[in-house]
């Protein structure tokens, strides 16, 4: 699919005019067209579920942009003010802070699909690289954007995550009193914060132009997980549009149904509430917890007794990904006929759950109550700390043992010649072998 040929034709003078200089409609048009696997389901709306949320994400940030001052005095305020004074204020804020959580759902999502169905195999490398950058770029924007209403959180979770870079040595101070603008947070924080979180989405919009890019030149992968060859192009796939234009405006209305819940009925569902307290720096909150979609991350901070460990390990989740291309070492694609391999997916889903919730609990709390007769576990394995470092030990053992092993032991089963033999064969196909 990576070769198709153009079959747009300039039909008016303005469109002549503009194809010899900048081909834009060109490329609109071949990618309306471009053949694509006619047995892609659901799992593969999110792509442009996720192209939606960015827009939104930057439309709505660009209007509360416009209000928001970035000053310690009045960052707070001016967040209220938007609330009460702005006209649709309450509905562009509500709508940018619930489309964060809503775009990591679908981001989480996309991700695990390819890594079910091994969309980062060859040649699809550089997609997956991209689309990683862009996760990162995604986490980095949702933490200075985290900052910026100044609320108790806001502030105790930017002087938390500013203070692991001084963990790093010998840059690691340098480095964090140009992020801080001084020796402690303050106004010169919040100002290169607000200013890193208003440049990063275009940024983002950028590497997401390359993914694009990278998706046309190597083109899309499919359940099956097998290539399609010229000759059976005209079998196996069908024109993006209306085919699948169409699946996938079916699939952003239902979200866009999820997104709207959350803003009419529980806009604050998702936050947490010390975020309402004006920031003091004299009073620490009684557990600082990032937002829901970093806690992962947040856990595996916490699992690591050494500082800097922890700041490694917590890099280290999200570097692992930019190297599982070479990680995984089985030829078949898609987890479909690698039943072993499914098993330890899905044990991996469940053990980011965990992480997830673990990052959202006191770290010495225990796990399992205590009776008034007896303690159902004694001692500190009764606690979320060690539940937290199991699971992380899991969760990279997943990408540096489990995977390279399983790929090279695991007998697979049979795979289907073509796209269309499971539906001609009634779809028995991928349980034989």
């Amino acid at each position: 699919m990576s070769d198709h040929e153009s079959t747009y034709v300039p039909k008016t003078g303005i469109e002549k005019w503009l194809d010899t200089r900048l081909p834009i409609i060109r490329f609109g048009a071949d990618y309306m067209s471009l053949p694509t696997p006619r047995n892609l389901n659901y799992w593969w709306t999110f792509g442009g579920i996720l192209a939606l949320c960015l827009v939104i994400q930057i439309a709505t940030g660009v209007i509360l942009a416009m209000h928001y001052v970035p000053n310690t005095e009045m960052a707070f305020a001016s967040v209220e003010r938007i609330m009460r004074d702005v006209n649709g204020g309450d509905l562009i804020r509500y709508t940018h802070a619930n489309g964060a959580s809503m775009f990591f759902i679908a981001v989480y999502l996309h991700m695990l699909r390819g890594l079910y169905y091994g969309s980062y195999k060859a040649p699809r490398e550089m997609i997956w690289i991209v689309g990683c950058l862009i996760f990162f770029l995604m986490i980095a924007t949702a933490f200075l954007g985290y900052v910026l209403p100044w609320g108790q959180m806001s502030y105790w979770g930017a002087e938390v995550i500013t203070n692991l870079i001084g963990a790093i040595p010998v840059v690691g101070e340098p480095v964090l009193i140009w992020l801080r603008g001084g020796p402690a947070i303050d106004n010169a924080t919040l100002n290169r914060f607000f200013s890193l979180h208003y440049l990063l989405p275009f940024v983002i919009a950028g590497c997401v132009v390359l993914h694009l890019w990278a998706l046309h030149a190597a083109g899309q992968n499919n359940p099956v997980g097998i290539l399609i060859p010229k000759d059976r192009q005209a079998k196996d796939t069908v024109p993006f549009h209306p085919y699948f234009t169409v699946k996938d405006g079916f699939a952003i209305i239902l979200f866009l149904m999820l997104f709207a819940l959350f803003v009419f009925f529980m806009p604050n569902a998702l936050g947490h509430a010390d975020n309402y307290i004006p920031a003091n720096p004299l009073v620490t909150p009684a557990h600082i917890v990032p937002e829901w979609y970093m806690l992962p991350f947040y856990a595996i901070l916490r699992a690591i007794p050494d500082k800097f460990g922890g700041v490694m390990a917590m890099f280290g989740a999200i570097g692992v990904l930019f190297v599982l291309p070479w990680l995984d070492t089985s030829k078949v694609r898609s987890m479909r006929y690698r039943p072993t391999m499914r098993t330890f997916f899905i044990l991996f889903v469940i053990v980011g759950l965990i992480l997830g919730w673990c990052g959202a609990q006191l770290p010495d709390a225990p796990v399992i109550g205590t009776f008034k007769t007896f303690t159902l576990i004694d001692g500190d394995l009764n606690s979320y700390l060690w539940l937290t470092r199991f699971a992380t030990a899991y969760y990279f053992a997943f990408f540096l043992i489990i995977m390279p092993l399983v790929g090279l032991r695991e007998t697979p089963r049979t795979i289907p010649a073509t796209i269309s033999e499971p539906v001609l064969s009634g779809g028995d196909a991928e349980m034989k072998g």
